[in-house]
């Protein structure tokens, strides 16, 4: 069953500095909109069109950086948080079903993607014993099917990002050890292994939790992140823990295929400027993960030699890298919200790549002055939330493009502040008539559902 999910990392969060800018475009939309309405000006459909909200899920009363995400599967809508995972049904809202892990442990971490409607999830007393298991959850029932236990880290070493994965029918958990930890009194380069070997990555049957294979990960070495697709594992490594590298694993037994050099690190633990945003194609991001940052987007063929490097600054502007609800990769492409500014005022656009070479395909610009707030790449369309940029209104407008040529498809005025001011807004999922957009954060409605009329 196919599943989309929002990027649940907590890599960043987008800024709200360019709500107001632009305003005086508002005057020059308007007139746009009128000579639309008279079937003079081409590219025009659905301006008609709207958004109505259809369903709110309750306001979150609490929140924590960890254990957040939400998928689509099927007609089901899903979100984890630290303390429990839920399932809307998407047309109405109705609540499916809801998870809570046992006693006072916590949700730390979940796979970014859902495989044969199984989510995995990390869990475990956070503060005390760490994320002790790892789960697989039936996301039919709400119900675990099998779970293992992991080793966790300390405070120093362990992170939640990509702490799990599933893809081509097995589930994948990075173990981690005390003995890791940064210690200048007592490790020195090249003084002794970072991980043992019996210790690293794990592969387990994704539906019956039965042990595949575990992989050893080269000498010195110490996996922070991993992801899985249909033919390979692949691990972001620290390596003497001053050097960065990407690895892929056999996804039958777990063989080491390569390994490729990410480059140098400026700090021992992690420092959260790696994403690891694909597996097939491998993608990763190194640097831009914050605002102003600047960094680029590494791809890789098969083989494990460099495909392309996009810069996160170029001719097309600065993509929003530190947004994960505008940066995507799907069907062989990364499709990013970026921006470039022009005189006194900025323009915003998309731009989408082809990640076996990494160049350029199509850029196009959208008249919107507020700045990109999410992108959802679904069934052959890129669909846009934007801030119309006016302080009067704040409202947003819903962008539909062609994902194979960026060609503009639709041009939704929604009557509504879909991005609330409140909270982070994680992204959006479309789902037939459906636009949903997902928050996290305290105090916030983690979903809306608005139809399209």
């Amino acid at each position: 069953m196919a599943a989309r999910t929002t990027d649940g990392t907590g890599r960043g969060r987008w800024p709200s500095g360019r709500r107001g800018a632009g305003r005086g475009l508002r005057p020059l939309l308007a007139a746009v909109t009128a000579l639309c309405a008279l079937g003079l000006v081409m590219g025009c459909s659905a301006l008609g069109s709207s958004l109505r909200l259809v369903w709110e899920a309750p306001v979150d009363n609490g929140a924590r950086n960890y254990g957040n995400g939400a998928w689509l599967v099927g007609e089901t809508l899903v979100r984890s948080r630290y303390d429990a995972v839920g399932a809307f049904d998407s047309r109405t809202g109705k609540v499916r079903w809801e998870y809570a892990p046992p006693g006072q442990e916590h949700i730390c971490a979940v796979s970014r993607r859902t495989a044969g409607s199984v989510l995995l999830i990390a869990r475990g007393d956070v503060m005390n014993a760490g994320c002790s298991t790892v789960a697989a959850l039936d996301l039919m029932s709400g119900r675990e099917r099998w779970h293992t236990p992991r080793a966790p880290g300390g405070n120093l070493t362990e992170t939640f990002t990509d702490m799990v994965a599933v893809g081509g029918g097995v589930a994948v958990l990075r173990d981690a050890d005390e003995m890791w930890a940064p210690d200048d009194d007592l490790w020195t380069p090249g003084s002794r292994p970072a991980v043992s070997g019996t210790k690293a990555l794990r592969a387990f049957d994704l539906r019956t939790g039965v042990p595949r294979w575990t992989a050893a990960v080269p000498e010195d070495c110490v996996p922070e992140q991993v992801a899985a697709g249909e033919r390979q594992v692949v691990a972001v490594l620290a390596c003497g823990r001053t050097e960065l590298r990407l690895a892929a694993f056999d996804l039958a037994g777990g063989g080491l295929r390569w390994t490729a050099s990410l480059g140098g690190r400026t700090a021992p633990a992690p420092d959260g400027q790696v994403a690891l945003l694909s597996a097939e194609p491998p993608v990763v991001q190194n640097g831009g993960t914050t605002e102003g940052g600047q960094g680029a987007f590494l791809l890789f063929g098969e083989d494990g030699k460099a495909a392309g490097r996009i810069e996160t600054t170029g001719g097309y502007g600065t993509i929003q890298a530190h947004a994960p609800a505008l940066v995507t990769v799907a069907d062989g492409r990364l499709y990013a919200g970026a921006e470039i500014r022009e005189r006194k005022s900025y323009r915003d656009r998309v731009v989408a790549f082809d990640l076996a070479s990494g160049s350029q395909v199509w850029l196009e610009d959208v008249a919107v002055a507020g700045g990109l707030r999410a992108l959802d790449v679904t069934g052959g369309r890129v669909t846009v939330l934007a801030d119309r940029g006016s302080r009067q209104d704040s409202l947003d407008e819903l962008v539909v493009l062609d994902a194979a040529t960026g060609e503009e498809k639709e041009s939704i005025d929604t009557g509504s502040d879909v991005d609330r001011h409140k909270g982070e807004l994680a992204g959006v999922l479309v789902y037939e008539d459906l636009v949903v957009a997902v928050r996290w954060g305290s105090g916030v409605r983690p979903f809306s559902a608005y139809r399209r009329d």
